[in-house]
This record gives structure tokens, C-alpha cells and sequence, in this order.
């Protein structure tokens, strides 16, 4: 039989998972409308009517867009497909590695629909937070990782690991902000993920 404190606590359980799931759900829905209006135009208002949530239910979990625009910026900065670290852990290819990351990438840059860019330029201006800065960091990390876990394989040729951590990172953010611009076709895209990889296995380029 179940003791009272047993079912409190069962009960604590259930509450906390629906509650992680409304959360997972406003994020869900904010993503999508931050990526089509920006940061500057979205309001608390037009999160609520998307969610179908009221002001104080919406409230109770996330204080203004600020902190909202911040869970979903973590949460997709977190992306597993990105999870070099359990991946070198494993001692999995660091060629299959990186060829998984720049498919979504040039993925990613092909939909500037669903790009933040915009957003993340106007959450900057306005918004006083190193949080950008500190995912770029962790951004960045992850990528040195990766490289130098290559070139300790001999899957990666020796290279400089902090220029090339640049052009990966500075080129696919580029991208993502000017197609949300201008037009910019496909082989665009995948021009940036072959130079990338070319420079990693230090290949030469066909000319012919």
C-alpha cells in the first residue's frame, strides 16, 4: 500500500513532467515565430495567442521574451546532432563526425525561414547578457574538439585550428543571416561545406 508521502511525491513527479512539457511547448512554438518576425516584434501577447495559453500561465513560466528568446537559443544550440563530445567518446570517425555537422548546416542555411539570425542580431542590440558570447564559446570549443580529435587520428591534416574554427563558425552564420536577405542558391551553400571539409583533409581543388 501506498504511504501518503509515497503519493505527494508521485504526484510532485506528474506535475513537474507536465510542466516541462508546457515549457517544451512554448519553446516549440516561440521558435517558429521568433525566426519569422524577429526578436524586436515579438510580444508576450502573440506568444500567448500561438499557444493558446493565458498571460499568467505563459508568465509563470518564462518572464518576458528576453528569457524565452534565451531558452530557445540554448535548447538549439544544444542540438544532439552537434554532440561532438559523446561522439569522440564513442571513438566513432571524426570524418563521419563532421560530415553529420556540415550536413545540417548546409541544410540549415538552406531554410532561412527557420533561421534566428535576424533574431539573434536584435536579442544583441537590445538585450544587456553575454549569452551570446558565452554559446559562441561553447561553439567553439566544441569545434577545437573535434578538429584536434581528427588530427590525432590522422583523419584531419595539420592545420591551424583556431583560423579554421573561424571560417566554419563566421562562414555558416553569414550565410544564415544573408539568405534571410537576399535569394542564395543551393551551391552556394554547399560550396562553404565542401571548402570546409577540402581544408580539413587538406585537398586540393579540381580546376579542370
Amino acid at each position: 500500500m501506498k504511504t501518503d508521502t509515497y503519493v505527494e511525491k508521485e504526484k510532485g513527479l506528474i506535475m513537474a513532467g507536465k510542466r516541462e512539457k508546457t515549457r517544451e511547448m512554448i519553446i516549440d512554438f516561440s521558435y517558429a515565430l521568433f525566426a519569422m518576425k524577429g526578436f524586436k516584434q515579438v510580444t508576450m501577447k502573440d506568444i500567448c495567442e500561438v499557444t493558446g495559453m493565458s498571460r499568467g500561465g505563459l508568465y509563470s513560466h518564462f518572464s518576458g521574451t528576453d528569457k524565452l528568446f534565451e531558452a530557445v537559443l540554448e535548447r538549439t544550440m544544444g542540438n544532439s546532432a552537434m554532440d561532438f563530445h559523446t561522439e569522440i567518446e564513442k571513438g566513432a570517425s571524426a570524418i563521419e563526425i563532421l560530415d553529420r555537422a556540415l550536413k545540417l548546416m548546409e541544410d540549415e542555411m538552406k531554410h532561412p525561414e527557420d533561421s534566428l539570425s535576424v533574431a539573434i542580431y536584435e536579442y544583441a542590440e537590445m538585450v544587456d547578457s553575454d549569452l551570446i558570447e558565452k554559446l559562441n564559446q561553447n561553439a567553439e570549443k566544441k569545434w577545437k574538439n573535434l578538429i584536434t580529435y581528427g588530427m590525432k587520428r590522422g583523419e584531419f591534416c595539420n592545420i591551424n585550428v583556431d583560423e579554421i574554427v573561424n571560417v566554419i563558425l563566421y562562414s555558416y552564420q553569414g550565410a544564415r543571416l544573408w539568405s534571410s536577405i537576399i535569394p542564395m542558391k543551393p551551391k552556394a551553400f554547399h560550396s562553404i561545406a565542401n571548402h570546409i571539409k577540402r581544408q580539413l583533409k587538406g585537398e586540393d581543388y579540381d580546376n579542370t
